[in-house]
């Protein structure tokens, strides 16, 4: 799958019986994952291999949409940390909403073992991400002219 593979909607979909993960690219160089229920490793390496396959188009601004999103495993945790810090040069940033506690704990740990303490911000207050998010796609559409 390669990052032309997302169709005329620009997203891809993966659902489970624990999780969904939707990935969407709104503008070149800003990618959006929006992660709803328990993620326990359900859709496997997919998403990351997705993920990779945009980041060859160069750099870009990450957001995770964890609003919905109750819980994740030690295991999907390990493989979020072990990915950002493998493509951390590739990421301008990443910008993480989390409401669940757990969660915002998970992020953190995350953000840590990653090595990406100055790059990645966990916010748990939607409004604030949406504003990240409505600032990067203007940054990005700027940028495209």
């Amino acid at each position: 799958m390669v990052a032309d593979d997302f169709g005329s909607q620009g997203e891809l979909l993966w659902e489970a019986e624990h999780s969904s993960m939707r990935l969407t690219l709104p503008i070149e160089g800003v990618v959006v994952v929006v992660i709803s229920g328990t993620d326990v490793g359900e859709s496997g390496d997919t998403p990351f291999t997705a993920l990779g396959q945009v980041l060859h188009r160069g750099p870009v601004e990450l957001f995770i949409d964890a609003r919905d999103a109750r819980g994740v495993s030690l295991d999907v945790s390990r493989a979020w940390a072990a990915w950002l810090r493998e493509h951390r040069d590739s990421l301008a940033r990443v910008v993480m909403l989390a409401r669940s506690r757990f969660v915002e704990l998970t992020a953190t740990f995350v953000r840590s073992f990653a090595g990406m303490d100055d790059q990645m911000q966990v916010h748990t207050d939607p409004a604030a991400f949406d504003t990240e998010l409505e600032r990067a796609l203007g940054r990005a559409a700027s940028r495209l002219g």
